[in-house]
């Protein structure tokens, strides 16, 4: 294999990683109550994701949410170093964001995973469809994806109420330290 098709291949891998994480998210919220059967919104996705992909920071965001649920799978590890994560994000204008959510949240649509809805105040959100509420809950019962469905849940539960510019205001007021950084720089 070329070193150009295994750069690819890795890509592949983990864009699919990405998917799989925001298709679990999205799901997870839409079966939430408080959340009116959608994610609404790209701010949302993001900061929610955030806290997904960095759950001991999690519980400093979200009140609801307790440094000792489960459903986080945090390790003492966790606690020494809350930024050493697998898929870190960069600070953006507002706050935590990955460039791959319009491709990742495309490839989802086009594989008929969720569906575009109206969202608040003329913003989009989005929803699993049938077929994505399927494989999710396929996936969740995978050893694989069982604890990133968990957190996702846990996260989805914490943030009932919240839009996602309270959830930015949240994450830059609690989180500071980590936001106090210029923009493109890897949180960690």
């Amino acid at each position: 294999m070329s070193n150009d098709a295994f750069e690819l291949a890795l890509l592949r891998e983990d864009l699919a990683y990405h998917q799989a994480r925001i298709l679990l998210l999205v799901t997870a919220v839409a079966k939430t109550p408080g959340h009116q059967g959608k994610l609404d919104g790209l701010t949302k996705l993001a900061k929610l994701d955030f806290l997904v992909r960095y759950p001991a920071l999690a519980p400093q965001v979200l009140e609801g949410l307790p440094p000792a649920d489960t459903r986080l799978h945090l390790t003492p590890a966790d606690d020494a170093n809350p930024t050493d994560v697998e898929a870190p994000m960069v600070r953006y204008k507002y706050g935590p964001w990955d460039d791959r959510y319009y491709s990742v949240i495309g490839a989802l649509v086009g594989r008929g995973l969720v569906t575009y809805r109206r969202g608040r105040q003329g913003s989009v959100a989005i929803a699993p469809t049938p077929a994505g509420k399927k494989l999710s809950k396929e996936m969740s019962g995978s050893s694989q994806w069982a604890s990133i469905n968990d957190r996702c849940h846990a996260i989805a539960e914490a943030s009932i109420g919240l839009t996602g510019s309270a959830l930015k205001d949240r994450i830059y007021n609690r989180l500071a330290p980590l936001m106090n950084r210029p923009h493109r720089q890897v949180i960690r």
